[in-house]
């Protein structure tokens, strides 16, 4: 697989996935294939068992590249169809089999606050911040995810107004995890990376078939699901080995089966 804006670094169990298309990592077509491309192998990767997504340098992502869309809009269904590649490739990263952790290292914008919403874990350095800046070029956007993201105030203000709010702002709201200095981003990503990929690979693909799928349903639909993953897990090899290993006082040893 050939890759243009998106770097992928693989090594024990932890995938590294870096937007890297300067100035800004805007986002154009060939950048959201990449995204499908490499976010749908992990789905079929042994080796992957958690990815981190981030930018390089100062910029997680600017958003979408609006000169694309100027320059794209020819024939009827053009906006349609950048549309819809805008929608399935944030989708690739919320439906991927493994957790993905955003570890934001600088001004999401737009469709990169959109990134970050898509992904189980949210981190920020300090350095980042976060807006939905269309309303300034006359479009709209970001209510779908921001409505589940934010209060209501907060959530529609960052809409109506384009204002950019800090990183720290967004930890005080609880809606990221940690906001740490730039430097120290990536270690506390790795953190949790490396704690995610010490569990049970089979189980921790079901856990997040569980959260995407309980959260659209009642809570009263949404627990027998989660015992129906509970007992289909139960009678696997990584349970019985995790439970072994609990008694014994071992670290477990997990096949994924």
């Amino acid at each position: 697989m050939e890759l243009k804006y998106i770097k992928v670094e693989v090594k024990d169990f932890i995938a590294v996935v870096t937007m890297d298309r300067p100035p800004v990592n805007a986002q154009n077509t060939g950048f959201r294939n990449e995204m499908i491309q490499v976010f749908d192998s992990f789905n079929d990767r042994d080796d992957v068992r958690v990815a981190i997504l981030t930018g390089a340098g100062n910029t997680f992502s600017a958003g979408a590249d609006i000169k694309e869309r100027k320059d794209s809009i020819a024939e009827p269904g053009d906006y349609w169809r950048l549309n819809r590649a805008a929608r399935e490739y944030t989708n690739a990263i919320r439906e991927c089999a493994k957790p993905v952790i955003a570890a934001v290292n600088g001004p999401a914008l737009g469709a990169g606050f959109g990134l970050m919403s898509a992904c189980d874990i949210m981190l920020a350095s300090e350095n980042a911040t976060f807006g939905m800046p269309e309303i300034n070029v006359g479009l709209a956007g970001g209510t779908a995810m921001l409505s589940r993201l934010m209060p209501k105030s907060r959530g529609r203000r960052i809409v109506f107004t384009g204002d950019r709010f800090p990183a720290a702002e967004l930890y005080r709201m609880g809606v990221i995890e940690a906001c740490v200095p730039r430097e120290q981003l990536m270690e506390e990503a790795m953190k949790i990376a490396r704690n995610i990929a010490s569990k049970s690979p089979l189980a921790m693909r079901l856990a997040k078939q569980a959260y995407n799928v309980c959260e659209q349903m009642p809570q009263r639909e949404g627990y027998r699901f989660e015992q129906n993953i509970t007992v289909q897990l139960s009678q696997t090899e990584d349970a019985r080995e995790a439970q072994r290993a609990f008694a014994e006082k071992r670290t477990p040893v997990f096949k994924g089966r």
